[in-house]
């Protein structure tokens, strides 16, 4: 029997097709073409659509690819030419694994040994609060965790359809891990006139509507804000937790950018820390799930794929089910387990590798700090664009004025106006960035998303093709001809 679309996931169907993936196989072709020798105004392609900070110039950090190397060569081990904390840590590693090596399976939750660092960490960080590694489950990057949270909290067919309350803008595949696990996503908006603050208001209009037509179970947060770059301050959680404690919310707290804080005077704070601090009335009372991935921070360790979540006051009864679908899971690969260990716990002070894995460190969030302010100010300067302060995570979110005419001609090619916007820049200049309409935002308000996790050589090449772009695109539905669709 031959496989038609009729017989294609209904749900799967109904997602449709990401304008995000569309731009980014566009991109690989014209890559293809400019390798082939096909003429073209630029000589390669500058993706900035989403984060990939080693594939844009970003260099890996040294003692992580040093200890892996020994991890996965273990004769290196009495080689002195590798500093000794690199060769002590990666056999403390290599001893955590089954068998003594990195080829073998670990236990579908993450290997025990990982577990317990992590929950060293988060107590570390949250000046003593409490933490069990039996809490911590290990996946292959933040999406795979929040996909086994969906599948948890998703109702049965034929069943009040279970939501969640979701920023916008928001997360550019969230709504597409909602929809797949049958979550009806209910939208808050975020105050970009106060740099994408939450507003308490707007919350408890979402959950009018939503019990218009669903049953409300979670609500979803970045902070650091995806793509918006906003931090919350504490009395902002404080009152989340609130509201969540209210409405009998679960909190679904994407924290995998919290390494990433780079505005002058921020502070960030877990939620955990925050929810503890607020005392039994709230912590006894609110459930949470924490998520962060070895992807983000200053590593952007994309290709290891590792992440984890911690699961805060969840009930032991529930938290069998979830034990049951990590299980139904192969464990996440053990390289990026380990890495997640080096993450969390980097070299001391009285360490050799200390000096340069600092150096390093301090360097990408000196860059990162630099890109978000240049990319803020460049864009600002832009007729017809104006960005918020980006002050953590790797995003920019400029708003983009577009002319009648340019949403007139979307409408006719079917396709929102921003992602005509971005389709015109990729063929023209050889920049990928993101459509706003992916993360949420419609109906007339358009943004684009722009990764600055890049290098500076990178980012500048990317903004002076962006602004020729720009002048030109806004000229031409001003006073000029119209532009063939790509």
């Amino acid at each position: 029997m031959r496989t038609t679309l009729l017989d294609v996931n209904p749900r799967l169907k109904a997602i449709g097709e990401s304008p995000c993936n569309a731009l980014r196989a566009r991109a690989l072709h014209i890559t293809q073409e400019l390798a082939q020798g096909v003429p073209k105004t630029f000589s390669r392609v500058v993706d900035l659509c989403s984060f990939d900070p080693q594939r844009e110039g970003v260099p890996p950090n040294t003692f992580l690819q040093q200890v892996l190397a020994v991890c996965l060569y273990p004769e290196l081990l009495s080689d002195e030419k590798c500093a000794l904390d690199v060769r002590q840590r990666a056999r403390r590693l290599i001893q955590s694994c089954e068998g003594s090596s990195v080829g073998c399976y670990t236990p579908s939750s993450g290997l025990v040994y990982i577990q317990h660092r992590i929950a060293e960490f988060i107590t570390r960080r949250d000046a003593g609060v409490p933490t069990d590694a039996h809490s911590i489950f290990i996946c292959s990057g933040f999406w795979r965790t929040l996909t086994m949270m969906t599948k948890l909290l998703s109702s049965s067919e034929g069943e009040p359809q279970n939501g969640v309350l979701v920023p916008l803008p928001y997360p550019h595949t969230l709504a597409m891990v909602l929809g797949l696990a049958g979550i009806r996503s209910v939208p808050y908006r975020l105050r970009e006139d106060a740099g994408w603050a939450m507003d308490l208001e707007e919350l408890q209009r979402a959950i009018r509507t939503a019990r218009g037509c669903c049953r409300p179970m979670a609500i979803f947060i970045s902070n650091p804000g995806n793509p918006t770059g906003h931090v919350q301050n504490r009395k902002s959680i404080e009152e989340v937790i609130k509201f969540a404690a209210a409405e009998k919310l679960f909190l679904l707290v994407n924290e995998v950018d919290q390494h990433s804080v780079h505005g002058s005077g921020i502070q960030w704070v877990s939620y955990k820390k925050v929810l503890f601090d607020m005392g039994p009335k709230y912590w006894d009372r609110v459930q949470m799930a924490s998520f962060h991935s070895l992807s983000n921070g200053l590593m952007g360790e994309c290709g290891l794929r590792a992440g984890y979540m911690e699961l805060v006051n969840v009930d032991k009864e529930v938290m069998i089910f979830a034990e049951t679908l990590v299980n139904m899971d192969i464990s996440s690969p053990v390289p990026g387990q380990l890495a997640l260990d080096i993450l969390l716990n980097p070299p001391q002070p009285s360490e050799p590798s200390y000096d340069l894995y600092t150096q390093e460190i301090l360097t990408n969030l000196a860059t990162l700090t630099e890109n978000a302010l240049r990319a803020q100010d460049f864009l600002n300067s832009l007729p017809g664009m104006s960005c918020q302060p980006a002050v953590g995570g790797f995003y920019v979110y400029p708003r983009v004025d577009l002319p009648a005419e340019v949403l007139e001609r979307a409408k006719a090619a079917g396709v929102e106006a921003d992602v005509l916007y971005c389709q015109e820049l990729l063929e023209e200049q050889g920049v990928c960035v993101g459509a706003g309409s992916e993360n949420g935002n419609t109906g007339g308000e358009y943004h684009l998303r722009l990764c600055v996790g890049v290098s500076s050589v990178v980012l500048e090449e990317a903004l002076e093709r962006l602004s020729a772009f720009h002048l030109r695109f806004l000229d031409s539905y001003s006073c000029g001809p119209h532009l063939e669709t790509p």
